[in-house]
């Protein structure tokens, strides 16, 4: 059945005329967690413990991004956050530029999100950046680099994709900020990782199928269920006896994304987005 989205101002907000893409919205848009987030307010993601009447000092990097980035300064509302003390009210203060947050009032507890790792073959600056961010915002809790035999680049700024990791939890309204692992030769991930995970890979050499009816007989993460290891190849594809490792996993799926070839980082989005919408959070009321 063919369907459109339309977008509807700065909230993000899209209908649509395909029933099952607007149920999925809507039970989202009524979800408890998600009524109670202000997405007008600008959020900062603060190292620090929170709490009520704390005032948290401001290095230069987060005044400079308040004063001179975002145009705010004393007396201004601001949403902090930590991953761990939930989401607090805060105003800034300070003279000529914010030097400190003041801690007013929790307005959101804080959340444990679903255990949802991506695993991928690292890629180029730019589009590691893009990868990163909207991993991220899928709904990715954990990062975890692996090198395969065709992985074009093997040495990753970690602490560039740490950043790009907080500035996605900014922007996007969630309370924890994705854990960056340290790179992992693919053969050592997979006899290391929990084998009661699902493992999810991407493989364009399996037959073309639809993803999602693949993934209907799973369960998803949370509630004391193992958590999911979603795993995407670099562009040269996974070797024969990597593909075969993958697929001797005690619990795995291997998947399609379609007819065509995807680039890595469009992989990682079209992936997730099968994923939450089929055993992740798209899909919970």
């Amino acid at each position: 059945m063919p369907f459109s989205l339309q977008y509807h101002g700065n909230r993000g907000l899209f209908s649509s005329k395909h029933p099952n893409v607007m149920a999925i919205l809507t039970a989202n848009l009524n979800r408890p967690d998600m009524a109670r987030s202000d997405f007008r307010s600008p959020r900062l993601y603060i190292d620090g413990p929170l709490s009520a009447n704390a005032v948290v000092p401001l290095d230069r990097d987060r005044s400079n991004y308040l004063g001179n980035v975002l145009r705010l300064g004393a007396g201004d509302a601001v949403l902090a956050f930590n991953g761990r003390d939930g989401e607090w009210r805060t105003t800034i203060e300070g003279g000529k530029r914010p030097t400190a947050l003041r801690i007013d009032a929790r307005v959101r507890e804080q959340t444990q999100p679903a255990d949802l790792r991506y695993v991928f073959a690292p890629l180029k600056h730019a589009r590691l950046d893009y990868m990163v961010q909207k991993a991220v915002e899928m709904g990715a809790t954990e990062l975890q680099p692996v090198i395969t035999r065709f992985t074009q680049v093997a040495r990753v700024n970690l602490e560039r994709m740490q950043a790009n990791a907080i500035e996605a939890a900014e922007q996007c309204g969630i309370l924890a900020v994705a854990a960056i692992a340290e790179p992992l030769p693919l053969d050592r991930f997979v006899s290391e990782r929990d084998a009661s995970r699902l493992l999810i890979f991407c493989d364009e050499e399996a037959e073309v199928a639809n993803p999602v009816e693949a993934l209907a007989s799973e369960n998803g993460p949370g509630n004391g269920k193992p958590g999911i290891d979603v795993l995407i190849g670099p562009e040269g594809g996974f070797a024969p006896e990597e593909r075969e490792s993958l697929l001797r996993q005690s619990r795995v799926r291997r998947l399609s994304l379609g007819p065509r070839i995807l680039r890595a980082d469009t992989a990682a989005v079209a992936a997730l987005a099968v994923v939450q919408t089929t055993i992740g959070d798209w899909g919970k009321g």
